[in-house]
């Protein structure tokens, strides 16, 4: 199938149209929300307290697919505010769109429609020509939606779809869904026995004993890295009072998803970030420049207070743990500690398996603290930064954080889906409100420059997206257990577990499955457990000190000594 020529931004939100034209003519009582494209496709918003179930949605679509076969017209048409109103008489949420509309200056508000067919919607546009022009779309989902996004405000029906230029360009992403469906981290924490969340702690997730293996090695990793580097770690407070954070300039951009607490009648607040904490560290001590820079590193566990509409699962969670950073250096040492850090990142990915990654250098926000010559210094260090590093980087303006220009790395999964997740921040107005100081080799005091950084990002959220991308299939140093034990028969257990303990001196994560089953059971539920290692051991193998060994990709790679398995195992682990 041909392309319809228009981009996708114009044709998905063409298609939010046709689906409420298609709603409205099934189901005349249901009021209209809005209707935006977004990145993989679109939605509308609808009022309709009855809800939709999934075989309204097989309606919807049939009905929609009648539209485009009718190939309408879309038509723009000018109209006052009066005509407006008049025209959405019967749909409150569209008057109230048009009521918070400001008139021009030159006079009466003009405002725009589009009519397909008998239908009729406030919109800016623009659309494709005619619906027969949407020629591959799906309806994918229903859910609940706060309208404008307020919980004081009516909960609507949002219905999701997607739509594309052709229809092998929606198949292959239908593909890809399904597949991101099959490696969803909620559904294989689940399967794997990786963590949960529980009513009584809604968005806090419960790390269960494999999950916290998977934690802790990652830790592990990261502590040794870091200090192999030069990073000295830190721990800091998980409550600190009002006044700091009005000092730091948090109060004013985070203060409606911090939570607050009263001590001594004084209100302090849970730490939605770390680094006021690493500069009041480093403020109790007198530097001399000789110490400069100073690396502080911190596993910080923060809150947030996310709403509940968009908790989603590791990926959006109301307390998790920040792999921080924060640098403490002289002006003439943030290039080399910049391109430390990018050194640092581009190891850490490597070893996680991410070699597809772009950067953005996101510059000063409209809203923002710090004079103009500050943003212009540190604009310019990180553009240098970059240049010297020799790394192809996007400009992002208005994007940086509210004390400083940031630099964003924006990884590819093995799905070709992209994250983000580390962050490097240039920052001269914390240090500036904090008036920290070093003394210099002239014996004065002077400022320094902090730099910000993070490379897991939430480490919640990086476990999340590890368990998708590799769909569960660890690698062989993270995964919670990497061999198990199958004895083939009871007698054959003793040397299971004698085998077992000498590998867990090794330092192996080994389990015994002792169980009463078949082998070929057992084998099929570590593969499924994907577990890297089975192990089976029967008559033979205890009475020669074997063990016959199976590999989840690679199949039977037979009988060995236990040396061999070991040196293999280890060898395979400093790989």
């Amino acid at each position: 199938m041909e392309s319809s020529g228009f981009d996708l931004t114009t044709i998905r939100h063409s298609a939010a149209h046709i689906l409420a034209e298609a709603v409205k003519q099934l189901f005349p009582t249901v009021k209209l929300g809005i209707g935006p494209a977004i990145e993989d496709g679109f939605y509308y918003d609808f009022d309709y307290p009855e809800g939709f179930a999934p075989e309204d949605l097989e309606k919807i679509e049939a009905r929609m697919a009648e539209l485009v076969k009718a190939d309408l017209p879309f038509v723009r048409r000018e109209v006052t505010r009066e005509e407006a109103e008049k025209l959405f008489a019967d749909e409150p949420y569209k008057l109230e769109l048009i009521h918070d509309l400001e008139t021009a200056e030159s006079g009466d508000l003009v405002l725009t429609v589009y009519e397909q067919g008998t239908f009729t919607d406030l919109c800016r546009g623009p659309h494709v020509n005619k619906t027969g022009d949407v020629k591959a779309f799906k309806l994918l989902s229903v859910a609940g939606a706060y309208w404008r996004g307020s919980e004081k405000n009516p909960m609507l029906q949002r219905i999701y779809g997607t739509a594309f230029a052709t229809q092998q360009e929606l198949d292959d992403y239908l593909t890809r869904l399904e597949e991101a469906r099959k490696r969803d981290h909620r559904k294989l924490g689940k399967e794997f026995d990786l963590f949960s969340f529980q009513d009584e702690g809604p968005g806090f997730p419960f790390w269960h004993p494999k999950g916290t293996i998977l934690y802790n090695n990652i830790v592990e990793y990261w502590r040794k890295i870091h200090t192999e580097r030069g990073y000295q770690e830190v721990r800091t407070p998980m409550i600190l009072n009002e006044g700091l954070w009005h000092r730091s300039g948090h109060w004013d951009t985070y203060r409606e998803n911090m939570y607050f607490v009263e001590i001594d009648e004084q209100t302090f607040s849970v730490k939605p970030m770390n680094c006021p904490g690493g500069i009041l560290i480093f403020k109790d001590t007198l530097h001399s420049y000789r110490e400069l820079p100073l690396r502080y590193c911190e596993l910080g566990h923060v809150h947030r207070h996310e709403k509940s509409g968009v908790l989603h699962g590791l990926f959006r969670v109301r307390a998790f743990t920040q792999d921080d950073a924060h640098i403490f250096c002289r002006e003439e040492q943030i290039q080399e500690e910049i391109v430390g850090v990018i050194d640092l990142v581009q190891a850490i990915y490597t070893k996680f398996g991410f070699k597809d990654y772009r950067l953005e250098l996101s510059t000063r926000p409209a809203k923002s603290i710090g004079s103009d010559e500050m943003w212009e210094t540190a604009e310019s260090a990180l553009h240098d930064a970059l240049k010297a590093k020799g790394i192809a980087y996007v400009v992002n303006p208005g994007d940086g954080a509210f004390y400083g220009p940031k630099i964003d790395f924006h990884v590819k999964d093995s799905m070709g889906r992209s994250w983000q997740l580390g962050t490097i921040q240039l920052d001269f107005s914390m240090p500036e409100r904090f008036e920290i100081e070093y003394i210099g080799e002239d014996g004065k005091p002077h400022r320094p420059v902090m730099i910000h950084r993070a490379i897991l990002g939430s480490l919640e959220r990086f476990i999340g997206i590890i368990i998708e991308d590799c769909a569960g299939a660890f690698p062989l140093w993270l995964a919670p257990v990497q061999a198990v034990m199958i004895p083939i028969a009871d007698r054959h257990t003793e040397y299971a577990s004698s085998v077992a303990a000498k590998l867990r001196e090794a330092g192996i994560r080994v389990h015994v499955d002792g169980r009463n089953e078949k082998t070929g059971f057992k084998i099929r539920e570590a593969q499924v457990q994907k577990i890297p290692y089975m192990l089976v051991v029967g008559d033979r193998e205890a009475e020669q000190g074997q063990v016959s060994v199976r590999h989840r990709e690679n199949g039977d790679l037979g009988a060995m000594s236990l040396d061999d398995f070991l040196a293999k195992i280890k060898n395979e682990l400093t790989a």
